[in-house]
């Protein structure tokens, strides 16, 4: 299967702080990766570098076999790479009606984007039920994917997320997880990353784990969470 998204030997950081060192990562067509490992690895610094968020030191990012390293967050996002960050990522003040309509700011085919909303109600039933409602009087799990639904507005052909599970409930997380199942089941490619390493390694393909900036594992989620090292070292798992 032909990769849609790779980020080849990442240095990345804050001012001249180097956190992420020489780390690679590749996401096929329809495939969900999952980025883990312990608080302070490193997984949010990677995602935010490959958008501009963070300070890229050296690497190289490709979307489509074509590099996009360097490009402004918009582009990106005009060229089909979707980004959920993990705070800070819905309009509190605006309604969940108006929040989806923001995600569609880089589109131009209007009937195409009313179409578009009546699919992303039907994937997403519990916010079509409070489309008036303020964003910001929501529960977190109900924010969550008011967040997740806004990004798939610009039509992305890869979805970045970071920490899409932080503190939801068990039933919250499950939810969230079932809706991204959905959602890659369309087409669209997911990298997550997560701090509950077994949730996000049982729903995607393939995993990456980061410790101290570094990728130590790579491989088969089967595999990483059948290897007794890597679960008690690097995951806090039994």
């Amino acid at each position: 299967m032909a990769s849609i998204f790779v980020a080849e030997q990442i240095e990345a950081g804050y001012g001249d702080v180097v956190i992420v060192h020489q780390v690679s990562i590749e996401v096929s067509e329809g495939e969900a990766v999952a980025i883990v490992g312990p608080n302070g690895s490193g997984k949010s610094t990677l995602l935010k570098s490959i958008l501009g968020f963070a300070r890229l030191f050296r690497g190289r990012v490709f979307y489509q076999e074509k590099e996009v390293t360097g490009l402004e967050p918009d582009r990106l996002v005009s060229l089909g790479i979707g980004y959920v960050p993990q705070v800070n990522n819905v309009f509190a003040n605006l309604t969940v009606q108006e929040n989806l309509e923001m995600g569609a700011y880089v589109r131009r085919d209007k009937a195409q984007i009313k179409a578009d909303m009546s699919e992303i109600y039907q994937m997403f039933p519990e916010l079509k039920a409070k489309r008036k409602a303020w964003a910001g009087n929501l529960s977190g799990g109900e924010r969550q994917m008011v967040a997740i639904a806004r990004t798939m507005m610009s039509k992305p052909r890869v979805l970045l997320l970071d920490e899409p599970l932080a503190s939801l409930s068990p039933k919250a997380a499950s939810l969230i997880l079932s809706k991204l199942q959905v959602i890659r089941e369309g087409g669209t490619a997911l990298v997550i990353i997560e701090q509950n390493a077994r949730r996000a390694l049982e729903s995607s393909h393939r995993g990456y784990v980061l410790v101290q900036g570094s990728c130590v594992m790579e491989g088969e989620c089967e595999v990483i969470l059948r290897d007794e090292t890597a679960k008690r070292r690097y995951l806090g798992l039994k």
